[in-house]
């Protein structure tokens, strides 16, 4: 939902928090030993470091993207992780006591995007986006343990050694990748340089080679049957198909995921033929665990039909201008243009008790002089106030901003629009409709929308999936996707006692 976060349009403090920062670890780099190899070699950060760095960092991925809320299925992946951590090279008696006592933390994010990723220290993260699209513990297993691989390699602290300071910036851009404008990426993101740079300093594909063949090795050696990841490489291909293009998630700067559907076996079976047992594949038991998880975007928290988005939880909705994309984020919604060059950014300003005050004290925190201020009423009926003003951009870019702030329920909420400053006359009757419409959200059809969530099915007889499908599926959802979720093809016959998910909803 829309959270507490606050915009800042000041793009020096943010790129200049992320020079300094990088400076002072990257500039005075430290030998340590690779847990994996166990030989020296140099690092930006040390050890104690890469932890204190993870834990920071983590606070904000937590408030920036929200648990996914239950507790039972947190507790699994904790347990899964765990499991698969004791038979890395992180745990094993000759590796460094301090990387032996280094506590990791296993996350899920409540996003429906196909994404996982780790932070320097131990922290682990996948999304519910990522647990829908697999079909088995062992394909979890393989991705968990190749983001353990990235952590015991170090190479956060690797990437971090082989930046050169002053050729530093905040990376335009999105949450986990799904890139969105040429314009600051602290616009989009709420995070820290330090953040920021965590999540978009790309790996090199050696990094991804190596933590692939980590992630086998660990998922191996904790007796799952590695080569079952084949098949969730696959679901990646088929989706980086359907979108056509590479997958805007942790697996861009991967190896290609048709490269990787054959690689993971062959090093399945360098295990196998060294005589580790393979066995656990369970497919049941995960399915049955995944029952009931939010399938896709949850309406609850914000959807979109007909040019009107709405939100059910907060009770409000504004109209966007036609083609726009929205972008919903745990914190704020983000429009933005067909051409990929005007921006609008709603979130609350808990700080503030009026619109005036809230406009007031953005300019002030900005030091921003506005070229005009008004008042102006959302819908005829709730107080707003509007300014005006043109920053220049580090690189001589100069944008034009609107923000607006609105009184509504107790709360104010703020837009901040932008765009190019010699197109803001096109945009701005955009901009100037979109807040003026904002307005109560009262029809009681749209206040209980409930989110899609995975429905099991055991079928009875063999049968295609499109024949078990129902005739109409929810939110919009097609067959293909359905089919993509359950690693089958449309007209593929299914075995009589196999479970397929089904996405419902109430």
């Amino acid at each position: 939902m829309i959270g507490r976060n606050k915009f800042r349009i000041n793009s020096n403090s943010v790129i200049a928090f992320s020079v300094i920062v990088l400076f002072t670890f990257s500039s005075s780099c430290v030998v340590q030993q690779s847990p994996v190899s166990g030989v020296n070699r140099a690092y930006a950060y040390s050890w104690n470091q890469e932890v204190e760095i993870g834990r920071q960092v983590d606070s904000e991925i937590v408030a920036e993207f929200g648990y996914y809320n239950d507790e039972i299925v947190q507790n699994y992946f904790t347990g899964l992780g765990e499991l698969i951590l004791e038979n890395s090279h992180m745990r094993r008696e000759d590796t460094a006591e301090q990387f032996r006592n280094t506590e990791f933390t296993f996350r899920i994010l409540d996003s429906p995007v196909v994404n996982a990723f780790a932070l320097p220290g131990g922290y682990v993260y996948v999304t519910r986006g990522l647990m829908v699209h697999m079909n088995n513990e062992a394909q979890l297993a393989v991705v968990t343990g190749h983001e353990i691989g990235h952590v015991a390699a170090r190479h956060a602290s690797q990437r971090g050694l082989q930046q050169m300071v002053g050729q530093i910036v905040v990376i335009g851009g999105a949450i986990l990748g799904q890139e969105l404008l040429g314009l600051p990426g602290e616009s989009i993101l709420n995070l820290s340089g330090t953040a920021a740079q965590l999540l978009f300093l790309r790996n090199s594909r050696e990094h991804e080679r190596e933590s692939d063949r980590l992630g086998v090795e660990y998922a191996a050696k904790s007796g799952f049957d590695a080569a079952e990841g084949a098949a969730f490489f696959t679901t990646l291909r088929r989706l980086s198909d359907r979108a056509g293009q590479t997958l805007p998630n942790f697996l861009s700067t991967h190896p290609d995921p048709g490269q990787r559907e054959r690689s993971i076996p062959e090093l399945a079976l360098v295990w196998a033929e060294r005589g580790v047992e393979q066995n656990r594949v369970n497919g049941r038991e995960y399915l049955e665990m995944i029952r009931g998880m939010t399938f896709g975007e949850n309406p609850r928290n914000g959807f979109t039909e007909e040019g009107i988005y709405y939100h059910p939880e907060l009770e409000f909705q504004f109209a966007y201008p036609e083609n726009w994309q929205i972008v919903n984020q745990p914190t704020r919604v983000v429009a933005i243009s067909p051409g990929r060059d005007g921006v609008m950014i709603l979130r609350t300003d808990p700080d503030s008790e009026t619109a005036r005050e809230s406009v007031g004290s953005f300019l002030r925190a900005n030091d921003i002089e506005p070229e005009s201020e008004r008042s102006l009423r959302s819908s005829g009926r709730y107080a707003g106030y509007e300014a005006v003003f043109t920053i220049e951009e580090e690189n001589g870019d100069r944008l034009k901003v609107q923000i607006y702030a609105v009184e509504y329920a107790g709360r104010v909420y703020r837009f901040v629009n932008y765009t190019d400053e010699d197109k803001f006359s096109s945009y701005s009757m955009d901009f100037t409709l979109s807040v003026a419409s904002f307005n109560a959200l009262t029809d009681p059809l749209k206040l209980a929308i409930q989110p899609v969530r995975i429905e099991l099915v055991e079928v009875q007889q063999s049968i295609s999936l499109r024949e078990l499908l129902p005739s109409e599926l929810p939110m919009q959802i097609d067959p293909e996707e359905v089919a993509i979720i359950n690693q089958l093809q449309l007209d593929e016959r299914i075995e009589a006692g196999s479970l397929i998910k089904i996405p419902v909803q109430d």
